[in-house]
């Protein structure tokens, strides 16, 4: 009786071990059940020290002002013998003025016009407003990324603000030309391109007629030298030999000159 408390001390550090280990045990199966998994402190100091070591490179801007995307590149640890590779793509900012922006479609009736967006369009705010020489700019309810425009009796210009956050990330402006600017200009690119096509017509046949005449020369030339090759041989031996004499004179010539 009396050795049964010193054998129950000699076990409570034991037991206390045990319910350790089991809570611990208990904790690790909670976690991995929650899919969480523990990973050593060297994997972990590893893949710390990996994260601070990579270089990153980021990509070029797909647009030169308003809000684009760019490519992040991973430039060491990529998988297999790639020496760069991308991380994730982000969104990227230039100068919010764009300048002037080209049409999506226009005929003689109306215009199409986008403003400067990515993917999500609904994401932004869009302000469209009519720009009025030496006034305050008319702010228009069209509020959607593309707007839709008829030509008017005279020309107009429209500017799109992009916003986000109650901020001006891009604007494009555009001019919408009136229905006789419009045919004016059709008419002119009309003559310009049938004058054009009048100049490399005549030049066409100027070239093609000095290539016949030249070419008709030289066969009647080839023709006349066939006909008549005993004469033309004849006068180009005559020509040697007077040639020649014309030489043998005038070394005659230099040599009395020397005596």
């Amino acid at each position: 009786m009396a050795g049964r408390p010193a054998l129950l001390l000699l076990l409570l550090p034991l037991l206390a071990s045990l319910a350790a280990g089991a809570a611990i045990g208990g904790s690790a199966e909670a976690a991995e059940a929650l899919g969480w998994r523990a990973e050593p402190a060297e994997a972990a100091a590893g893949g710390l020290n990996a994260t601070v070591s990579t270089e990153v490179e980021f990509g070029v801007c797909t647009v030169t002002c308003g809000i684009g995307i760019r490519e992040v590149l991973l430039t060491s640890g990529c998988p297999g013998t790639e020496a760069k590779c991308i991380v994730r793509v982000e969104e990227c900012r230039g100068p919010v003025d764009c300048g002037w922006g080209t049409p999506i479609s226009e005929d003689l009736a109306c215009v199409k016009m986008p403003c400067i967006y990515i993917r999500p369009e609904n994401r932004f705010k869009y302000v469209w407003k009519m720009l009025i020489l030496n006034k305050t700019a008319l702010i228009l309810p069209n509020d959607s990324a593309i707007m839709e425009v008829c030509r008017d009796t005279h020309s107009v210009t429209f500017q799109c603000e992009t916003q986000e956050n109650g901020n001006i990330i891009a604007s494009v402006k555009y001019t919408v030309y009136a229905k006789t600017e419009m045919q004016t200009k059709k008419s002119r690119r009309t003559e310009t391109g049938q004058s054009r096509r009048t100049t490399t017509d005549a030049i066409l046949v100027f070239c093609l007629a000095t290539g016949i005449i030249v070419t008709v020369s030289v066969i009647f030339a080839m023709i006349f030298m066939i006909l008549h090759w005993a004469a033309v041989k004849a006068i180009w031996k005559s020509k040697s030999g007077q040639d020649n004499q014309d030489k043998k004179l005038a070394n005659k010539r230099s040599l009395c000159n020397m005596e």
